[in-house]
């Protein structure tokens, strides 16, 4: 298969780690009184990822499924997939139907939690910080600002674009090194319409999906 997303996909695995680490920040702390609400949701999702990544069974591949699970559900609890497909198609999303908007969705959704699940089992020691918070004017969107530390001593800026939606602070983008998620794949999505239908960009995704699962062997 061509390289398809091969930079996206590349920066989304790097998301993954930063996304993966910060479970592993040690020890896990709850957020301090005047953390906001999108930090606490954030906080929330990743530590109960670590209380999965700590139970014995998951070094276990006999056992590990039901976890491996678990973990799958709190990334889809607290990242909004439909937001973050919305934003990568970009304008071209107002043509797709209902049915490939969902379609889209969870091919995409794939995609990013079969990268980061696979992701998850290479932590390697790295560390995570918070290093703030910035919020817009109206409160509706927060930007929770984190630095990874990597073996090699290099600082890496990773930010977690957040707003609510039905009550619930949830990741609508990420920013690797001031690199957006959203906007690397946008990019690509926007070349491949420019050639192809909705249904033809909904089967690459699935297949880079499938292609990912097969490279870590799942």
């Amino acid at each position: 298969m061509p390289r398809l997303f091969a930079r996206a996909v590349s920066l989304a695995m790097y998301c993954a780690l930063a996304l993966g680490l910060t479970v592993f920040s040690a020890p896990a702390q709850a957020a301090p009184p005047s953390s906001s609400p999108a930090r606490q949701a954030l906080e929330t999702a990743t530590n109960r990822i670590l209380a999965c990544i700590k139970n014995p069974d998951y070094v276990n591949p006999a056992t590990r499924g039901p976890l491996r699970q678990q973990i799958e559900d709190e990334v889809l609890h607290i990242f909004d997939f439909s937001e973050f497909s919305s934003r990568t198609v970009g304008p071209r999303w107002r043509s797709f139907t209902p049915q490939q908007k969902k379609q889209f969705s969870d091919a995409f959704a794939d995609l990013l939690i079969t990268t980061y699940v696979n992701k998850i089992d290479g932590y390697n020691g790295e560390q995570v910080v918070y290093a703030g918070e910035v919020s817009s004017n109206a409160g509706d969107r927060t930007e929770v600002r984190t630095v990874i530390t990597m073996k090699d001593g290099k600082k890496v800026p990773v930010a977690y674009r957040m707003l609510p939606k039905d009550g619930i602070w949830r990741v609508y983008d990420v920013l690797i090194e001031n690199i957006s998620l959203v906007k690397n794949y946008r990019t690509q999505f926007q070349d491949i319409l420019n050639s192809a239908s909705p249904d033809q960009l909904i089967e690459r995704v699935r297949a880079k999906a499938q292609e990912v699962r097969q490279q870590n062997g799942k």
